[in-house]
């Protein structure tokens, strides 16, 4: 019987500058896309600015590093943050389109490339007359159809694709906007205190409610009782690149923190044009040890209770007993008064 095959996933390699290094064709090991060079020198991606009703033109090259002929389908995809971690990810084929996956289009949908060689595929790029101004980020993808089977009852089968980045400026007011949300903070404390370390979990949402994208930096601060200082760190887990109108759910972790404090925690998260503050209150305390404590007042205060109780009805007066009534005798009749 032939086991049924479900594409749960789509890897994908998109084209960037990474940190601190040099750009680089988006690649898997088997192939890579990336824009045709310039005649002044190899871009990293795609880089646009357009105005609305304004259409543009460029290439895509598909370079195929294996022995055998490759066929990729090519299309135009929206790109997002993913709820993880915020990085860059981009809609599948099968997903419906806004920006540059509805206005961009190679001029051919399926490409076979031979066996270690590179096809050159154009692609046009209209810019709709009711664009919105500001970014809108997406990238050009060569996906290998085929499902790798996996294994067991259920097989997940995985398709695999390679996207080039389009970073894509229509003209017009651009306002770069940052919001931090829902913050909350969590407690993990040992049991008996001063017997393990405490930790504190930090999550909050990270918001880019403006249309261009933006690079934020995120502080998180906490003060204890007094205003005394218990943290101040720049977070490290924060996407490089927060598109516009996404979200992210972001946690940090703060070990040792403290077990018996009242206090608040501080996020500010900017980028260039826009700084945004919020925050939440925390209460720390060795629970069971105010469990147990709670536990010995009730229970010494309702021992007093009962002593007090007790005390009072062995000092109130008794009560005098009550007297009883008497039943008055009937005089008898003596016989001289008989008729």
């Amino acid at each position: 019987m032939r086991k049924p095959y479900v594409p749960l996933l789509i890897l994908l390699c998109l084209l960037g500058l990474p940190a601190g290094g040099t750009a680089h064709a988006a690649d898997n090991g088997s192939w890579s896309v990336y824009p045709v060079a310039s005649k002044i020198a190899a871009r990293p991606y795609f880089t646009f600015s357009a105005e609305p009703g304004q259409t543009l033109t460029d290439q895509v090259a598909v370079q195929n590093k294996t022995g055998r002929p490759l066929t990729f389908r090519l299309y135009a995809a929206d790109a997002y943050n993913t709820a993880r971690d915020g990085g860059f990810a981009v809609r599948t084929v099968r997903e419906r389109m806004h920006g540059v996956g509805a206005w961009a289009k190679p001029a051919r949908s399926r490409v076979t490339v031979p066996a270690h060689r590179t096809v050159t595929v154009p692609f046009s790029l209209h810019v709709p007359d009711g664009a919105e101004p500001g970014d809108h980020p997406g990238a050009v993808v060569a996906l290998d159809e085929r499902v790798d089977p996996g294994s067991g009852k259920l097989a997940l089968g995985v398709q695999r694709a390679v996207g080039a980045r389009v970073y894509l400026r229509v003209g017009g007011p651009t306002l770069p906007a940052l919001s931090v949300e829902q913050v909350r903070i969590s407690h993990h404390q040992p049991l008996v205190p001063g017997l393990g370390d405490s930790t504190a979990t930090v999550s909050y949402t990270l918001r880019n409610t403006g249309n261009v994208t933006l690079s934020p930096e995120v502080n998180l601060k906490a003060r204890g009782l007094f205003g005394r200082t218990l943290l101040d760190r720049d977070l490290t887990r924060v996407p490089a690149e927060l598109l516009p109108g996404q979200r992210v759910r972001l946690t940090e972790t703060w070990r040792g923190a403290p077990q018996f404090d009242r206090g608040d925690v501080t996020l500010t998260a900017s980028a260039p044009g826009t700084r945004q503050t919020a925050g939440a209150s925390f209460l720390a305390l060795p629970w069971l040890l105010v469990a147990l404590v709670f536990t010995a007042g009730a229970l010494t205060g309702a021992l007093l209770v009962r002593a007090r109780r007790v005390r009072a009805r062995r000092s109130a007066p008794a009560r005098p007993s009550r007297r009883e009534r008497t039943t008055p005798s009937r005089p008898r009749s003596s016989p001289s008064a008989r008729p």
